[in-house]
C-alpha cells in the first residue's frame, strides 16, 4: 500500500510517503517563530517532490492520512479539507489520525529510550494544552491510557495519574511536543522525563502518520473531521470569552 501522509496540526507542515515496501521519505516546513506557517502554500507542493523523487505518480496512492489534531484551527482546516479533496480526486482511501499519538509513536521509532510511557503534549495557545497519554501496544503501535484533552498547564500532572491508574501502576514517563518543551516547569515537576528543546521528537512526524494510517480503518469523507477539542476562537469572542490564540 503507498501511503501519502501529512500533518498540520502545529505551525509546521509535516508530509511523508510510505510505499509499498514499507520505506517512507518525509519532508518538513518549519516556519521561524513569529513566521506564518505555510501550510495553504506548502502542503501540496512538499507531496509533490516526495512523490517525483520517489518516481510514483499521485494517481498510483492508495492512502491519504492526515493528522486531524488536537491542534491549530486553521491548520486542522487546512490539512483536512486537502485530505478530503486528494482523496476524492484520485479515488484513494482516506483515514484520519491522532497527531498526539503520531507523537508517541515518533518516540519509539527515533529511539527515544528510558520510558515506558508518553504524554504527548501540543501547545493549544490561549495558556492551554492539548495532552494524551499512551504506552506500547501488543502491536508496536502506542495505545492510549488518557484520551486528548484541552486544559491548563497546571493540570498536566492529572494526566499521569489518570493514565498510571488506569494501567495499575507507576510508569517512567517521557513528554514530548512543542507543548512539552513550553511546559517543561509543570512536566518536570510531575516527574515526567523531557528531552532537550530542540530534539527531533518533539516535532510531529509525518512518517508516523503515514505508519499509524497504514494500519488504521479507512473513513468517508463525512466521518473525517478535525479533532478541535474545544471551541474556535471566532466563537469564543461571538460568545465574549477569552484571549485570542
Amino acid at each position: 500500500m503507498i501511503v501519502l501522509g501529512f500533518d498540520t496540526a502545529t505551525s509546521a507542515t509535516a508530509v511523508a510517503l510510505r510505499e509499498a515496501d514499507g520505506r517512507t521519505a518525509e519532508l518538513r516546513d518549519d516556519p521561524a517563530a513569529g513566521a506564518h506557517p505555510g501550510h495553504a502554500t506548502r502542503l501540496l507542493e512538499m507531496a509533490h517532490e516526495l512523490l517525483a523523487g520517489a518516481g510514483i505518480g499521485w494517481g498510483a496512492v492508495d492512502r491519504i492520512a492526515v493528522g486531524v489534531g488536537p491542534g491549530t484551527f486553521t491548520g486542522l482546516r487546512v490539512g483536512v479539507a486537502t485530505a478530503r479533496g486528494l482523496a476524492q480526486s484520485l479515488s484513494a482511501e482516506l483515514v484520519g489520525v491522532s497527531s498526539l499519538r503520531a507523537l508517541a509513536l515518533a518516540a519509539e521509532a527515533r529511539g527515544a529510550a528510558g520510558a515506558d510511557a508518553v504524554i504527548a503534549v501540543i501547545d493549544a495557545r490561549r495558556g492551554e494544552a492539548f495532552a494524551a497519554a499512551y504506552a506500547p501496544g501488543e502491536d508496536g503501535l502506542p495505545r492510549e491510557l488518557a484520551a486528548p484533552r484541552a486544559l491548563a498547564p497546571a493540570l498536566l500532572a492529572g494526566v499521569l495519574a489518570d493514565a498510571e491508574q488506569l494501567a495499575g501502576g507507576r510508569r517512567r514517563w517521557l513528554a514530548l511536543g512543542d507543548g512539552a518543551v513550553r511546559f517543561r516547569e509543570q512536566l518536570e515537576a510531575a516527574g515526567a522525563h523531557l528531552p532537550p528543546d530542540s530534539a527531533l521528537v518533539h516535532m510531529v512526524s509525518a512518517a508516523a502518520i503515514c505508519e499509524l494510517g497504514a494500519h488504521a480503518a479507512a473513513a468517508t469523507l463525512g466521518e473525517l473531521v478535525p479533532d478541535y477539542r474545544r471551541r474556535p476562537d471566532a466563537e469564543l469572542a461571538l460568545a465574549g470569552g477569552g484571549e485570542n490564540a
